[in-house]
């Protein structure tokens, strides 16, 4: 045989490496594929993914870099969108109270909740019972009937005193921020919260945490111990363990003016830290089509370690909240579909943004920060499929798809690749709800949502990758690349429909009207008030005029800054009332009046 000379054998070497080296990467949707993504994202190392933190960020990282190895192209010079977000809360340094015969130490016997307002008074003390107002038709409630509050601090047990009873109608209104607009529409200087026995038996203070919402309070709102409560009712015969006791057994009101006077500063500093969508893109093949879009996204983020204002159910313990299913799950879907759609044979003609989303735990922050500052023209988006909790797909192969109704063609599609495939699917036809999906719904854009289901280890440290059904994951991101790849390929784009959404019914202590809205939960606005994101065909909103952008600033000439006050002030209406609602529109003040 003869021997190859060099330049043979080094033009034979570089063949054979190219061969091997161009050899395409395996784009199947695998189930070992699935498991390393969630393993990775849903690993104690990243302490549960907490927007502005580390753990978020090598998330957002990991995600990023699959998409790089998929060859997908970058959004501009990065696969980051940055924005910021209020993360936690911290004390500042001028956090002091004291009355003419004792001094309060902050962290020990007092400590200010997160949406008071900054500043320091001086006033008077009032005991107003558990501060509720109330007249319903089956329980009547008035701590403030015999007690004048006007600029004054008013001091007020926690919860309600029908505190055993889960249908209580007293729900809506007893939570602090509804207890605070109370007491604000009654002329209150400040607000002293204290806990009772049945709320708290060691009497310590709930730690500063951070509700979800930037919106403060127009007056100082503070928490105290039972002890330092006591202190300030020493002028009186009344302790807080006997009134409590008193209210809850008699059911009547107790009141008392403690002729002491209070004064405070208060001093609460919101930090913000980066986070950032993670997105890239598949550009069409078809010269005409790939101008459209089809975007496939799921967020990336969870609750951190937990605590209170977090979300989490234990809302007391401190643990890791890996959020294996909700949604590291998700986000395993969106890079196996990345890569299947990578593959040139599998091409689309649309062009398809795959994106990771972050702070949707916080209100939909991120999927919400992309619509509202798109890196395309978000009228080109013609589609837009979200992963969210698609883990647990259980024995019956129960699979809920959302939005079925927001463009004429999705049940067709639905039926036609879900043949033979064995999953139990149930519809729905609304485009909102508690997901990314519906940030691009009141957008006007058709949306599906695909969903295993609600489950026992929601939003706790027990949402752990050893609960996962991969193969049941697999399945549901097969059947969701087929859905995605029809929507991609198909000769005219669908069109968006308005869902007549039918109201929502929940086990406890549901609100009794509603006005039909889609609301902003994220509280994104920079105008005082609530912007309203989607108004709902057929409901009191869109029958009274109201539209979608506007901001409601007050319900029957109540001042209305959040969804916190919105919710408080529902809560006090009833079916069939008429009321009044004050909205700006184009920096116009509008009055609406809206039929329950």
């Amino acid at each position: 045989m003869k021997k190859l000379s060099s330049v043979a054998l080094l033009v034979a070497m570089s063949f054979i490496y190219s061969c091997q080296t161009e050899q395409p990467q395996n784009t199947s949707i695998s189930k070992d594929d699935v498991k390393k993504h969630v393993s990775f994202l849903a690993s104690d190392s990243l302490k549960g993914r907490k927007p502005g933190t580390k753990g978020g960020a090598e998330a957002a990282k990991y995600i990023a870099t699959e998409f790089e190895k998929y060859g997908l192209q970058k959004m501009g010079n990065s696969y980051f969108q940055n924005f910021n977000v209020v993360s936690s809360v911290s004390l500042g340094e001028k956090n002091e109270m004291e009355g003419a015969n004792f001094v309060f130490d902050v962290n020990k016997d007092f400590i200010p909740l997160a949406f008071s307002k900054n500043t320091k008074i001086i006033a008077e003390v009032v005991f107003a019972g558990y501060g509720i107002e109330f007249d319903g038709d089956s329980l009547k409630w008035n701590d403030y009937k015999n007690i004048d509050v006007k600029d004054k601090w008013v001091m007020m047990l926690s919860q309600d005193p029908d505190i055993n009873n889960n249908n209580s109608p007293l729900i809506p209104i007893s939570n602090e921020r509804a207890k605070v607009l109370t007491a604000i529409d009654k002329g209150a200087a400040g607000v002293l919260f204290v806990s009772g026995v049945n709320t708290e038996k060691k009497d310590k203070l709930t730690k500063l945490y951070f509700d979800k919402s930037k919106s403060r309070t127009s007056i100082p709102v503070i928490q105290i111990t039972r002890a330092a409560a006591n202190k300030i009712l020493s002028t009186s015969d009344l302790k807080i363990e006997d009134a409590e006791k008193n209210m809850i057994e008699k059911m009547k009101p107790i009141t008392v003016d403690t002729k002491q006077t209070l004064f405070a500063e208060i001093d609460v500093n919101f930090i913000e830290n980066s986070t950032q969508n993670v997105l890239a893109k598949i550009e069409g093949t078809d010269p005409k089509l790939k101008d459209e879009i089809i975007i496939i996204g799921a967020h990336y983020d969870h609750l951190g370690m937990g605590g209170p204002g977090s979300g989490s159910r234990f809302g007391d313990s401190l643990a890791v909240h890996n959020g294996a299913d909700d949604n590291a799950s998700g986000v395993a879907g969106v890079l196996e579909l990345a890569q299947k759609f990578s593959d040139k044979k599998h091409a689309p003609k649309r062009s398809i943004i795959f994106m990771g989303f972050a702070a949707e735990e916080m209100g939909l922050l991120g999927s919400k920060y992309f619509s509202e500052h798109p890196l395309i023209d978000i009228k080109k988006v013609k589609m837009m499929i979200n992963l969210d909790m698609i883990g647990r797909l259980d024995s019956a192969k129960t699979l809920i798809i959302g939005g079925t109704g927001t463009t004429a063609i999705s049940e067709k599609i639905l039926d036609e690749k879900s043949k033979n495939k064995g999953f139990n699917i149930k519809k729905s036809k609304e485009g909102s709800g508690p997901s990314d999906h519906s940030s691009f719904y009141v957008k006007n854009i058709p949306v599906l949502f695909f969903f295993t289901g609600i489950h026992d280890d929601y939003h706790t440290p027990a949402d752990d990758i050893e609960k996962i059904n991969f193969e049941g994951s697999v399945s549901v991101i097969k059947f969701g690349f087929d859905v995605a790849e029809e929507f991609a390929n198909m000769p005219v784009a669908p069109k968006f429909v308005q869902v007549d959404t039918p109201s929502s019914r929940s086990n406890r202590r549901n609100l009794k009207v509603t006005f039909g809205i889609i609301p902003d939960y994220g509280g994104t606005s920079e105008t005082p008030g609530l912007r309203v994101d989607g108004v709902k065909a057929g409901k009191p909103a869109q029958l009274g005029g109201m539209k979608k952008g506007d901001i409601i600033t007050a319900v029957n000439g109540k001042k209305i800054s959040n969804i916190y006050d919105y919710m408080a002030r529902l809560g006090r209406l009833k079916p069939g009332e008429r009321c009044n609602v004050d909205v700006s529109r184009n920096n116009k003040n509008i009055v609406l009046i809206l039929e329950l």
